[in-house]
């Protein structure tokens, strides 16, 4: 099942961002590891390349041949979540089981089982990107892949009959996308937060959900009458 890539904007040029998993050598992935320690620790503004470099074991002049920037590195950082989602959502299969199975599966992956660093980021991206032009554009491309893996789920969903057809796909992606926004923020924000606790009402939710939300009478009369 493929993503729907091509939805993606361009990458800002004046931006050096690493290469695309799995072709992120491994002083590729040292740095953006060492920046998401450091940016968590420290916040994108505190933080500087030379704590970046430390953390990473390097020099700030090495670190400069990888990325110019920390721009460039958040940049690096984004498009590896991004990468890392499209392959996820490309391997969703109905060979593998119920879709909401599997989609509460890869809700643990990113929202649970990462470590907590990666909220309190996405929390710092997120503000930025209110500001930022080129890291709004970043954010949209994550997003953008995510709502395009999920309309592909949802329409093979619909097609084999577990999900069912007067589905409105639009109103649950907005509703599922915000209630994941809110368990990050919580997660970044309050260190007592418990992570699987939450993830069983979210995941809960939104099996109620996908039941529960029927596109309106009118909408689904046009549609029949189209058809």
């Amino acid at each position: 099942m493929n993503v729907h890539s091509h939805l993606l904007p361009a990458m800002p040029p004046h931006l050096i961002v690493a290469p695309t998993e799995p072709t992120l050598s491994e002083r590729h992935i040292r740095i953006l590891d060492a920046a998401e320690h450091v940016f968590a620790r420290a916040g994108f503004h505190t933080a500087t390349m030379q704590d970046v470099a430390a953390e990473a074991g390097m020099s700030p002049g090495n670190l400069y041949r990888y990325f110019n920037s920390k721009d460039a590195i958040i940049a690096g950082m984004a498009e590896r979540d991004r990468s890392t989602i499209a392959a996820d959502f490309a391997a969703l299969c109905p060979s593998r089981g119920p879709l909401l199975d599997q989609l509460e599966e890869l809700g643990r992956k990113h929202l649970v089982h990462q470590p907590r660093e990666k909220a309190v980021i996405a929390l710092q991206i997120w503000a930025e990107a209110a500001r930022n032009e080129d890291m709004a554009r970043m954010c949209a491309g994550i997003e953008e892949t995510l709502i395009g893996g999920l309309v592909a789920a949802l329409s093979e969903a619909k097609r084999t009959g577990e999900l069912p057809a007067d589905l409105d796909e639009q109103s649950f992606l907005l509703a599922i996308s915000m209630m994941a926004d809110g368990f990050f923020c919580r997660r970044a924000i309050e260190s007592s937060f418990d992570a699987d606790v939450g993830a069983d009402v979210l995941f809960r939710s939104m099996r109620a959900l996908a039941h529960a939300m029927p596109l309106p009478a009118t909408q689904m009369q046009s549609m029949e009458t189209q058809s």
